[in-house]
């Protein structure tokens, strides 16, 4: 029987104890005035629960039956406290019971000499990190701020009301690197599609120490941009966009002048908007445009911004009039952009990085084919298919590309 159907079974036969005793003490008083009542005997079993009283109170029908009822009250309270204790008393031994057995696996990796090889693979860390967050949010209200990985202030979300029982594995092998070493190794990790993870779990190592420094930000949020493109949980995604964007808003904020800290922001905030109805998601677009063009300000020669701007300008010349008008009713203001300000975008990041990506040629052929510039569409048609698929994007390019008629 489940343990909740015990509790409700105790508690319906101790109120039902009570009602019964408060029945025969009303016989006895409307019933049965000239009788006497033993009550000791009726009533032997209150004995263990100290319910013996004075002589006094037995003579008075009506204030024995308060004084009764208010033990037996007190008695419901003493046996719905302790029943909680030893739910909570449960809890706490299943935890342990799904934890030790990775405390010992952990051990006997560390006493067989295969530290190295044994050390949890970053996705397994990742994941730990994210769980961890999560219990950590479940202790506050999910209205209120909570503390995230590292330290990092994070909004709780719907998506992290659920709370597991697994413990943040202890990592006594970081490797100790200065600032520039640490940055520099980050950056050609990332290099590496297929390194990306163990980029981000580097600066995760590392950011306790460096959690200050602006130029380590903006790279932690990059690396959790990283994680949501990685991702194929929904519930992830969120939890990575959720954390990228608040540290975002962090870096910005104390960096107004870096580019680098509005690039970022303004692709988490991308990342954050899918999941957010109408008007978040709108209000996010305006947040995205307005740190890309600043980030295009302080940065004019990265091929990123100008590829990123094509893909809002091919986005929002595709809107359709209902959702101008909802826009315009929400905001009192329309985003507009035209397909021709889409394609110099994309000519911008193809001219400052020839071969830039698979999805930079494809969009330019998308917009040659709305223009109906059929050369040129076929042009960089078949540019984008010459280029192999690296990264999650250039996958989506290549699916988008077969499902596409040529022009």
């Amino acid at each position: 029987m489940p343990h909740s159907t015990n509790k409700e079974l105790i508690l319906g036969i101790m109120v039902g104890t009570t009602g019964i005793s408060l029945l025969l003490l009303w016989y006895h008083k409307v019933c049965k005035p000239r009788t006497a009542m033993n009550l000791p005997k009726l009533l032997s079993l209150g004995n263990a629960f100290d319910l013996v009283t004075s002589q006094d109170e037995m003579q008075n029908d009506q204030g024995t039956a308060a004084i009764y009822q208010g033990r037996q009250l007190q008695i419901l309270e003493k046996l719905n406290e302790l029943l909680t204790n030893m739910e909570e008393l449960r809890e706490e031994i299943r935890i342990l019971k799904e934890t030790i057995p990775k405390l010992e696996e952990c051990v006997c990796g560390e006493l067989g000499g295969k530290t190295t090889a044994h050390r949890i693979s970053p996705q397994h860390r990742a994941r730990k990190r994210r769980l961890a967050t999560v219990q950590s949010s479940g202790t506050s209200n999910s209205s209120e701020e909570a503390e995230s990985e590292g330290g990092y202030i994070t909004a709780s979300t719907d998506t992290e009301e659920q709370s597991f029982p697994v413990r943040k594995a202890l990592n006594k092998y970081v490797e100790e690197l200065n600032l520039d070493a640490l940055l520099q190794k980050a950056d050609n990790l990332r290099m590496d599609e297929s390194k990306k993870m163990e980029s981000f779990e580097l600066l995760c190592d590392h950011k306790e120490k460096f959690r200050d420094e602006i130029e380590f930000i903006w790279r932690l949020v990059r690396a959790y941009g990283d994680m949501y493109e990685l991702s194929t949980n929904t519930e992830e995604k969120k939890h990575y966009a959720n954390i990228g964007k608040t540290l975002g808003e962090k870096a910005v904020t104390r960096a107004p002048m870096n580019g680098h800290c509005h690039l970022w922001y303004a692709v988490l905030c991308g990342y954050v908007s899918e999941f957010e109805g109408l008007q978040n998601k709108v209000n996010y677009g305006y947040c995205f445009k307005e740190h890309l063009d600043k980030a295009i300000e302080l940065l004019p020669a990265e091929p990123l911004l100008y590829y990123l701007n094509g893909r809002y300008c091919y986005a929002v010349s595709k809107l359709s009039w209902i959702e101008k008008k909802m826009a315009a009713t929400l905001f009192g203001k329309i985003p507009t952009s035209t397909i021709q300000e889409a394609l110099q975008n994309f000519l911008k990041a193809e001219e400052l990085h020839p071969g830039f990506s698979k999805s930079n040629y494809m969009y330019l052929s998308k917009c040659y084919r709305d223009l109906k510039q059929t050369e040129n569409a076929m042009k960089f048609h078949d540019l984008a298919e010459q280029l192999p698929c690296i990264t999650k994007e250039d996958k989506n390019a290549e699916e988008e590309m077969k499902k596409q008629a040529l022009p």
